[in-house]
């Protein structure tokens, strides 16, 4: 592994970074630590065994809204997926469907954030 490069963040436009962010930080129980006009940036609690480890996200605004489908997107490990499932639609995500239902050996469950970004439940660990 070097040492002379790290990943710093994630970022991910968005059109409202403001409520992107805070969905994404209730999502993953991280915090809000840097908010201005270009953008929202969330990170990991303190005292969390991760930090200096996982990169921070940055939520940049930009003038467009989401069209196209995600190049990159955020793959979730839950202890219980239907209760997962359940919370993240409480705080704006949405169940959407891009195919995955075709096969029926599909063991996730594909989300959208509020402005529209993917990203998947998967089933839990036993």
């Amino acid at each position: 592994m070097t040492e002379n490069l790290r990943l710093q963040c994630i970022t991910v436009d968005a059109h409202n970074p403001q409520i992107v962010a805070e969905f994404w930080a209730a999502a993953l129980d991280w915090k809000i630590t840097d908010s201005d006009e270009f953008g929202v940036v969330i990170e990991l609690l303190d005292g969390s065994p991760e930090v200096g480890r996982m990169p921070d996200i940055l939520f940049l605004k930009v003038p467009d809204e989401k069209v196209v489908k995600n190049r990159l997107h955020f793959d979730l490990r839950p202890k219980d997926q239907a209760a997962e499932v359940s919370r993240l639609e409480a705080i704006g995500a949405k169940k959407i469907e891009i195919g995955q239902s075709e096969d029926p050996e599909t063991t996730w469950v594909v989300m959208a954030d509020p402005e529209g970004n993917e990203f998947c439940i998967l089933k839990a660990l036993k």
